[in-house]
């Protein structure tokens, strides 16, 4: 599984590059953000490696926030890699993040190829995830995180789990997870 490269740039257009890694030339598709944050002599980009019965896909982002928005997309059914790329080209992973928390399905809509049903799967499936996306930064956010994992691999759903977890104040994840248990466990 490949997850990063770095190499000279010997094609680039707004949706891909093509990647010279020590003599090995790799198409990789890239968001518009990715396109005009990458020079063009070198490139160090994330990738996600996608394959399938037919083909072999790399997407490359110039963040790692883009790119875990870019996999938590293909986690929701009926969304693929096309959809999931003109979200990462429409907003930042900050903006996403937003929209996420503020659940405003207009702005999902307005990117190509979502319509209203697909962007409200999207706010249903990825209630909670605004910070996983933000939690990059901050050691409260990764343990927002690191939590909803958890539960929602004991079997908790997305939307349950992110209300359990915004009424706890705690900040590591061992007694964010017991203090969603305790609230859930109302429900």
């Amino acid at each position: 599984m490949i997850v990063g490269l770095e190499g000279i740039i010997e094609y680039k257009e707004p949706t891909l590059v093509h990647l010279n890694v020590n003599s090995v030339i790799y198409e990789v598709f890239i968001s518009l953000h990715t396109f005009g944050s990458i020079s063009a002599e070198r490139a160090r980009l994330h990738i996600t490696h996608i394959i399938r019965e037919d083909a072999q896909q790399l997407y490359g982002f110039a963040q790692k926030g883009e790119k875990i928005l870019f996999e938590g997309m293909l986690k929701i059914n009926g969304i693929g890699p096309k959809a999931a790329l003109a979200i990462c080209s429409t907003f930042t992973p900050e903006q996403f993040a937003g929209i996420i928390s503020s659940k405003d399905i207009n702005a999902l809509k307005k990117v190509p190829g979502i319509g209203p049903k697909s962007a409200g799967r999207i706010m249903v499936e990825l209630a909670g995830f605004d910070a996983v996306l933000l939690g990059s930064g901050t050691t409260q956010s990764t343990a927002f995180g690191e939590a909803s994992m958890a539960l929602e691999s004991l079997g908790f759903k997305k939307e349950q789990i992110a209300k359990a977890l915004n009424a706890s104040h705690a900040t590591d994840t061992a007694t964010l997870v017991k203090e969603a248990l305790k609230q859930l466990q109302k429900l």
